[in-house]
């Protein structure tokens, strides 16, 4: 770039930056919108099925809203506080963490006596007697646009010294839900219309005693500090490939004995990574100048007289963690014209309504739909083609690149736009400084 130029740069740069730390007081860090998906939320919906001598029986299901946010292994959490001195007599389908002090009763010991329950989802493989309808897959629930089937979690559950009648029952309080980590906030519950359910003839109708339901919201502030991806660029026609951000997810501690991450070169790998410490939550990463545990690459792959082509590659750099049931959303105008997915499945989310530029993209079960941990397996790829509009198709001025990326619902840091592959004859790229024009005519008049 030129030096006349880069002042400008700086300008426009620092008025951009400004502008943005003065818009950041105007929202709270922890608002859970998303634009792509503004009504995605996950709902706990509690119904009381029928009334005990002491309480009642109930069934809880978790509904994931969510397009294309997922809650991976090892699963969710879900606690709240009793409104009384309730006590849990029994669970199918989960279990609660801790029994708490049951020490007053005598003969038969309730499931659970903590006033501040947290309570997991079973195992697969667990007896069918202990199981119910949505139970029992390691607290795994996918989201509502790859896997509607499996978008929901369920348990019944048996509460003593509740009260009997709708009048007597009072709602649990601060309901929290962990997925695995931090990241949802919860609101009140709410009591409801009875939920009603169909008999399987469709014949018959019953509904609920009693139901309430709990709202609960992500947002990536508060699930994570840093980044967690990041997205690199390249193309056919210019031969830059433009990495990810330098220290995008933080920055590699100068100390060899920090533990931050490991070296792919690093002999005996293995037995390195399973000594570096047993919290699997917490990503150990292969030293990489942006220290994400997810790298996205997009590469503008071919050009034909009626379509372009794009590479689209997935790298994992966790050695701690597999990522099952992943997903990416990309948004891009031109899918609009998507022609064909090779060996990812698509979906239009349209979250404009009628402007269709995001898409999500997920792995083949059986076949790419696992993201391995760091190493040799541990990339997908597919490509994307699409058919030329041309009306507004180009090259030029980084076009071809997307204009966000997330993976499994957390938003993929960018590079900046002004180092985006550029056009090697784009003339937005020639930068003619009135100086340099100045110089060149005196060299040339002088030799």
């Amino acid at each position: 770039m030129d030096p006349c130029f880069r002042s400008m740069n700086s300008v426009a740069s620092c008025a951009i930056f400004v502008a943005l730390f003065l818009s950041s007081f105007g929202f709270d860090s922890t608002e859970a919108y998303d634009s792509l998906d503004p009504t995605g939320n996950i709902t706990i919906k509690w119904d009381v099925k029928s009334w005990t001598p002491d309480g009642y029986v109930a069934m809880v299901t978790i509904f994931n809203f969510q397009q294309y946010r997922h809650i991976q292994a090892p699963g969710w959490s879900l606690g709240w506080t009793w409104a009384k001195k309730e006590v849990i007599w029994s669970m199918v389908g989960a279990q609660t963490t801790e029994q708490g002090d049951c020490s007053k009763f005598k003969g038969n010991i309730p499931h659970c006596c903590k006033k501040d329950p947290t309570v997991v989802d079973l195992l697969p493989g667990t007896p069918y007697n202990q199981q119910v309808a949505n139970c029992c897959r390691g607290g795994v629930i996918n989201s509502w646009v790859q896997d509607p089937a499996t978008a929901a979690s369920a348990f019944q559950i048996s509460v003593g010294q509740a009260g009997t009648t709708n009048k007597t029952v009072r709602v649990p309080k601060n309901f929290t839900l962990r997925a695995p980590g931090p990241g949802y906030t919860c609101g009140p519950a709410k009591v409801g219309k009875p939920t009603k359910y169909v008999s399987d003839d469709g014949r018959r109708i019953t509904q609920a005693m009693m139901t309430w339901n709990v709202t609960c919201t992500y947002s990536q502030f508060l699930a994570q500090k840093t980044p967690t991806c990041c997205v690199s660029l390249s193309s056919f026609y210019n031969d830059t490939i433009v990495p990810c951000p330098m220290c995008t997810c933080g920055c590699q501690n100068k100390s060899s004995q920090s533990g931050s991450c490991i070296s792919s070169g690093t002999p005996h790998l293995a037995s390195v990574v399973s000594a570096s410490g047993k919290n699997g939550n917490s990503p150990l990463v292969q030293c990489t100048s942006h220290m994400c545990p997810i790298r996205v690459h997009w590469h503008v792959k071919l050009n034909y007289k009626d379509y372009w082509r794009v590479k689209v590659t997935i790298t994992n750099f966790n050695y701690r963690m597999n990522y099952t049931q992943w997903n990416l959303v990309v948004q891009h105008p031109n899918f609009d014209n998507l022609t064909q997915s090779f060996s990812f499945y698509y979906k239009s989310l349209n979250p404009y309504g009628a402007i269709n530029d995001t898409a999500m993209l997920w792995g083949v079960k059986f076949y790419n739909d696992l993201l391995s941990v760091a190493g040799p397996l541990g990339n997908v790829q597919s490509e994307l083609l699409f058919r030329k509009d041309k009306t507004f198709f180009t090259f030029d001025k980084g076009w071809a690149f997307p204009r966000r990326i997330y993976f499994n619902g957390d938003n993929c840091v960018m590079p900046p736009p002004d180092a985006y592959p550029y056009l090697p004859n784009a003339s937005a790229r020639i930068h003619i400084c009135l100086l340099t024009l100045i110089l060149t005519s005196l060299l040339y008049l002088a030799f």
